[in-house]
């Protein structure tokens, strides 16, 4: 029977293809098992794209894109196309997805799993049982802002110019985003800026506070500077439920966050973009980690992030809560056992490759969907 659910993966560069091999496993399970379906395509993005297109993203692949309900995607990049001229690295690839799809809030959650306390750099009774959701903007700020550039100044020497801008708008949909999410969690949100030294940062404070007096009065709301946001993060991370920051503070401080959980290779994302008439929102999934080339061929690569981001679009495009949380029971109960890739590897555990992972959380998958 044909499905009315499509997906486009873009497994991309490095482990990118090995890692989203597993998922596709996963994908065909659901469809066997759960009689849940999807129509699949795959395409090329980043140096993949630029070795077949010289561009690492075509207008056809973009189209396809823009046409389907949510976008895997698997990671870009790698030395092979450092040279190149920065318009065209594979990184913007992914940049013009974002754009073109007008994905404008990112949500990167930090689970840590109890089976994987030990791996964390943080004591267990830091991060045991941590379970955050960043939400960072995705399409505004310092990254995107107008001027930017490098110059030549007449004393001979160079000046770097970027700008940090944001708008009412802007502010205003992303803290919705986040606002939402704290209400199917604990009910909390932190806006983290740098208001004490920047205009954009009293804006953006004082725009959240707009939105949560006028919209969202149940929730709490506290805002915090995104340096000390940073220190508390390894200091007492679970006092936290859903940090909400901008595009430069939110690439930070995801980062700082996904280390808590002991693993990049663990940690899923989403990027959303805003419902149309229908209700529908373009969504692009991804993995925290990067294209990994050092390791790209070897099997040894960690699938549960790209694996976890599919139960991600699970659960926000496709509304499938219960097949979400069956994989990602499925993963929690394949750590508990004992069986790790090389990136999470303790004393005393059994070390896997990619492909054992996929066929762990398969058969765990069997298990639990049996019961």
């Amino acid at each position: 029977m044909a499905s009315n659910r499509s997906l486009l993966i873009l497994p991309g560069d490095g482990i990118g293809p090995e890692v989203m091999g597993q998922v596709r496993r996963v994908v065909d399970w659901l469809g066997m098992a759960k009689g849940v379906s999807f129509e699949v395509e795959e395409d090329l993005v980043g140096g993949a794209a630029i070795d077949a297109h010289g561009v690492p993203l075509t207008d056809a692949t973009m189209d396809k894109a823009l046409g389907v309900d949510a976008v895997l995607l698997g990671a870009v990049g790698g030395p092979k196309w450092d040279n190149l001229d920065f318009s065209i690295k594979p990184e913007r690839g992914l940049l013009r997805l974002r754009k073109d799809m007008e994905l404008f809030a990112n949500l990167r959650p930090a689970i840590c799993f109890n089976a994987l306390t030990e791996a964390s750099s943080l004591k267990p009774d830091i991060v045991g049982g941590l379970n955050i959701m960043i939400v960072r903007e995705l399409t505004g700020g310092v990254y995107f802002g107008e001027p930017r550039g490098i110059e030549d100044l007449p004393n001979g020497e160079r000046r770097g110019i970027n700008t940090q801008v944001y708008t009412t708008s802007e502010i205003r949909r992303v803290a919705r985003v986040a606002f939402d999410l704290a209400g199917k969690r604990d009910g909390r949100v932190t806006s983290a800026e740098k208001a004490n030294v920047m205009e954009s940062g009293i804006l953006w404070r004082e725009e959240v506070q707009w939105v949560h007096d006028n919209e969202f009065p149940n929730i709490e709301l506290d805002h915090m500077y995104a340096d000390n946001c940073a220190m508390q993060l390894v200091r007492a991370p679970k006092q936290f439920d859903v940090i909400v920051t901008d595009n430069l503070f939110g690439d930070l401080l995801s980062d700082a966050a996904a280390m808590l959980t002991g693993s990049l290779g663990m940690l899923p994302s989403a990027s959303l973009g805003a419902p149309d008439a229908t209700g529908k929102a373009k969504a692009m999934y991804e993995p925290v980690h990067g294209s990994a080339p050092d390791i790209a061929g070897q099997g040894i690569a960690n699938p549960i992030a790209t694996i976890s981001s599919f139960a991600m679009a699970l659960r926000y495009t496709f509304d499938l809560g219960s097949e979400a949380d069956l994989v990602e029971q499925a993963i929690e109960n394949v750590l508990a056992s004992g069986k790790r890739t090389g990136d999470i590897m303790q004393a005393g555990m059994t070390k896997i490759s990619t492909e054992e992972m996929g066929t762990a959380i398969v058969a765990e998958l069997d298990k639990l969907a049996a019961r």
